[in-house]
């Protein structure tokens, strides 16, 4: 079964943008939410998140991951192919 990968973005946020091509180009299905003025989803996300309001922040099988850097930095310490097993 392939992990549940959830992400929230700002459509013109260039790290939400970077953070989706890396999860693309692994062909990694996810769920998108958009908090362009939405305060509601925003308030979801920074009580999943730690009370984190930036974005993207992204989650693998409901464990916070964290954001674009975080998300990268598993990536090249070999750590994200596991978390999406």
């Amino acid at each position: 079964m392939a992990a549940k990968v959830e992400i929230y973005t700002w459509s013109t946020c260039p790290f939400c943008i970077r953070a989706k091509s890396l999860l693309k180009r692994k062909e990694v299905d996810f769920i998108e939410y958009s908090v362009d003025g939405d305060e509601e989803a925003r308030e979801k996300m920074a009580h999943r998140g730690d009370g984190r309001r930036s974005v993207p922040q992204i989650f693998i099988n409901d464990l916070h991951i964290g954001g674009c850097d975080d998300i990268y930095a598993l990536e090249s310490q070999g750590k994200l192919d596991e978390l999406l097993a």
